[in-house]
């Protein structure tokens, strides 16, 4: 199979497996050295994009009438297993698997497959965000696969207000995703977006279902990332007045709970369940920062708020992908910034990154 084909990973694998059977035995070469950006931090967390695509139109994330990428310029499942391991080479223990919205990529159970066979050699964790649409389909083979927990993203409860925030009537198929999720015994952290005038009103209520459903539940506040129809400063909640308003109503102590992102905790007292808060715009989280995240197309983004990138794909493709997969990311290295600049503060201003977050993974 060609590199750049969308076929089956099976017979890539079969290949793989075939070939490493038959290999002699060579000495040990010296382990690669892991990956330490140039203020010191280590890189261990991968969030890959495997499409752009999705089959929501989210409003604050993409417009109605998105225009996608070309499929010939997307990864193949053979192209992204092989990166994933030369990540896995340089210290990288935790891959998440991102869109767009993942599962609607073909044999992408195939790709789970592949790296959850990493799981306990190099790789520590398989997970995933998804917005479960496909989820109800999948949640077993991931389950099998070794993925043992996911994020769901949820901003409401409400048919008719999930329908005006995605323009799709999609809220039963993300319930029974998230229902089959935790029937094939994954354990489920749901992700809202609080949005000023959208769904200010139903967060303490969200956050109690999730509880009452055995799930963690994070806030996000909104990202400036990609044009979009609109102006998010409309809709800007800073999580600090959320969190004002909820201790009203809850005690919420701080735990030392980590997820391996950026979000900081505290356990509710009165459900008993776990409550995230991403800030990017209030409260800066980048000094502790793990993650680089990598495109469908192979395109390493050191930051999610920045425009440093190293093509990774052309490396892939290359007559020597392996020596120019090491310089890639020793370019990404030195080139993470130390910090995203996210403002959303004045009407009209730009987004601070023209792609979407779609394009990025979350």
């Amino acid at each position: 199979m060609r590199p750049g084909s969308q076929g089956s990973i099976y017979l890539y694998m079969t290949r793989i497996r075939d070939v490493i059977d038959t290999a002699p035995v060579t000495p040990m070469r010296t382990k690669p050295a892991p990956l330490v950006d140039s203020f010191a931090r280590r890189i261990s967390y991968l969030r890959l994009s495997v499409t752009d695509r999705c089959d929501l139109r989210c409003t604050y994330c993409m417009p109605e009438r998105m225009q996608f990428l070309p499929r010939k310029e997307v990864l193949s499942l053979e192209e992204l297993h092989r990166l994933s391991l030369g990540f896995i080479e340089r210290g990288i223990t935790k891959i998440r698997i991102t869109g767009g919205e993942p599962l609607v990529r073909r044999d992408i159970i195939d790709l789970f497959q592949a790296l959850g066979r990493k799981l306990g050699d190099g790789l520590e964790e398989l997970t995933l965000t998804t917005n479960a649409t496909q989820l109800a389909s999948h949640a077993d083979a991931l389950a099998a696969a070794g993925v043992k927990r996911i994020n769901i993203s949820l901003d409401t409860l409400d048919r008719a207000r999930f329908q005006t925030l995605s323009r799709r009537d999609a809220l039963s198929q993300v319930l029974e995703g998230i229902a089959a999720a935790k029937e094939a015994g994954l354990r489920v952290k749901l992700n809202t977006v609080a949005m000023k005038g959208v769904n200010e009103d139903e967060l303490p209520d969200l956050i109690a279902w999730a509880h009452g459903q055995g799930h963690d539940l994070t806030l996000i506040e909104v990202m400036p990332l990609g044009e979009v129809d609109g102006d998010r400063v409309d809709h800007f909640l800073p999580l600090s007045a959320v969190r004002e308003n909820l201790e009203k109503r809850w005690t919420l102590t701080p735990s030392e709970k980590s997820s391996g992102g950026p979000a900081r905790y505290d356990r509710v007292e009165e459900t008993g369940g776990m409550l995230g808060m991403i800030t990017p715009l209030t409260n800066n989280f980048c000094a502790g920062c793990n993650r680089i995240r990598v495109t469908a197309t192979g395109q390493l983004f050191p930051c999610l708020g920045g425009g440093e990138q190293v093509d990774l794909r052309a490396a892939l493709r290359s007559d020597d992908p392996d020596g120019n997969l090491a310089k890639g990311l020793a370019e990404a290295m030195h080139i993470k910034p130390e910090r995203h600049h996210f403002d959303i503060s004045e009407r009209g201003a730009q987004p601070a990154q023209p792609r979407h977050m779609s394009v990025t993974g979350g």
